[in-house]
């Protein structure tokens, strides 16, 4: 070793040189891992264009179902990146899943929804926004459908790029809408359908958050603020258990399973009595088994509700995977019958190699991007412990529900996300209400350190504010960039 090798100087700067290094390969890593989600994204984009190739067969209208196809991949990609997270985002914050458990389950649950109830017949004109006729001809229907498809997804991905989750059926609709007025005019569209889908905006985070509220405070008033919270535990959880078995049986039943068989409302509801009374009865022994031993304080109430949490969010996921897939496929789909056969008045049924593009998509869409949505439901709107988290996922599937019977129409991304919101609000209103009892309780010891905590919020505004105004535009930016899409393409091929 020479003299300037042992010198410590020396030595010094090896080590900043190799720190340096290190930091670059660290930064290097990082901007990589984006490129490599993109890149992944592209080569299933790719494909999916090859398989509308392969099955479309070599008719005259052959690129324009290629080209759909790449767009139907690219809009399932992006419902996978935004709105699975509303469905694991609760489960992850309240740390019953991890991340990698979550997107496991997650890809699963998404993928058997889509493919196994997945594909109802969808309406040639997604849900009677515009009316068939006014396209005119074959060629106006397939543009104003791409620009659609196109305008959707481009929007979704803006919002999840900002970590905003969207409602992608909204998405859609708003890219039905733009389309139909560039293509016929405000006349061809059914505004009456479009005044309850802007009814929704309200009705389904309100719902889903005093839903959410009422069974937080339920859970708090029977077992958190008990003496002995493990016997009110064992009371409790049972019919808590019970309640979101038998809730998700009846949602499965009624929106989930609309392919393999028709269910009515009354049937749904005492399909889900009966399964929630037996989940109930079996779970009464297991809940005493489970909670022998735990200490009487909060932190052991959560390892009762964190089975429960992981079940309801595969449950969601499967039902989320029968439902909105249609969104994806659904105007592709569309486009491939009125390239076929050039009929666009009837309804279309989804084939079933559309349908496994909008199944692979949306579990692609939620591997490479989903992390960053899921980690904004589940942990930075208010924080989630399991208990919290259980009643965002049981208002979910009970909103969905009520709606239905009372023919309202609501998003599920509204619902999860208003839930999240009206559990935070109510432990902001719960904990100002603890505090005044305790002022009058014990003025002298009660206002030492409670004016901070008074002041304390326990929903983060910046992130409110955000998905709102989000939520807002949804319709009217897709139905914008949907309308300037379709003038290009009329002036680029009509």
């Amino acid at each position: 070793m020479t003299q300037e090798q042992g010198d410590p100087r020396h030595l010094e700067t090896l080590d900043r040189d190799l720190a340096r290094f290190s930091n670059l390969e660290a930064a290097t890593s990082m901007v990589a891992r984006p490129m490599v989600g993109i890149g992944v994204s592209l080569i299933f984009v790719v494909l999916a264009g090859i398989a509308a190739m392969l099955f479309f067969g070599q008719e005259s209208n052959t690129l324009i179902v290629v080209v759909a196809a790449c767009l139907g991949a690219y809009m399932a990609l992006n419902i996978g990146a935004n709105d699975v997270a509303n469905n694991m985002g609760p489960a992850v914050g309240a740390n019953a899943l991890s991340m990698g458990g979550a997107i496991a389950i997650a890809v699963i649950f998404e993928s058997a929804g889509a493919l196994i109830a997945g594909g109802d017949v969808v309406s040639t004109i997604a849900k009677g926004i515009i009316a068939p006729e006014s396209m005119g001809t074959a060629s106006v229907f397939i543009w104003a459908m791409m620009s659609a498809l196109l305008s959707a997804a481009v929007w979704v991905n803006l919002a999840t790029w900002v970590g905003a989750p969207v409602s992608t059926t909204h998405s859609v609709v708003g890219g039905v809408m733009g389309a139909g007025i560039a293509a016929a005019g405000f006349a061809a569209v059914n505004w009456g359908t479009m005044g309850g889908i802007a009814a929704s905006w309200v009705i389904s985070p309100v719902l889903g958050g005093v839903i959410a509220a009422l069974f937080l405070w339920l859970i708090k008033s029977r077992i958190i603020y008990q003496d002995d919270k493990i016997a009110a535990a064992r009371k409790w959880v049972p019919i808590l258990v019970g309640i979101m078995g038998g809730t998700f049986a009846a949602y499965l039943a009624l929106k989930g399973l609309k392919k393999i068989i028709k269910i009515d409302m009354p049937t749904a509801l005492l399909i889900g009595a009966a399964i929630g009374v037996v989940i109930w009865l079996v779970m009464i022994p297991m809940i005493k088994k489970q909670s022998q031993g735990l200490e009487n304080r909060n932190k052991s109430l959560k390892v009762l509700f964190g089975i429960p949490l992981v079940v309801s969010a595969a449950m969601l996921s499967f039902a989320h995977g029968a439902n909105d897939v249609a969104n994806a496929v659904g105007p592709l789909a569309a486009i491939v019958q009125a390239s076929q056969s050039g009929d666009f008045l009837q309804a279309v049924s989804i084939p079933f190699w559309v349908m496994i593009i909008g199944a692979f998509g949306i579990s692609f869409g939620l591997f490479l991007f989903g992390p960053k949505l899921i980690r904004m439901v589940g942990g930075q709107i208010t924080k989630l412990n399991p208990m919290r988290a259980y009643c965002v996922a049981l208002s979910a599937a009970i909103t969905v529900i009520v709606a239905s019977w009372l023919g309202l129409p609501v998003s599920s991304t509204h619902i999860a996300v208003g839930a999240v919101f009206g559990v935070g609000f109510f432990r902001e209103w719960d904990a100002e209400r603890r505090i005044r009892k305790a002022r009058l309780a014990m003025p002298d010891r009660a206002n030492h350190g409670t004016e901070e905590r008074a002041r304390r919020k326990l929903v983060r505004r910046s992130h409110f504010m955000t998905i709102i105004a989000a939520w807002l535009i949804t319709v009217p930016a897709a139905a914008l960039l949907s309308a300037a899409i379709f003038f290009v393409i009329s002036l680029s091929f009509g």
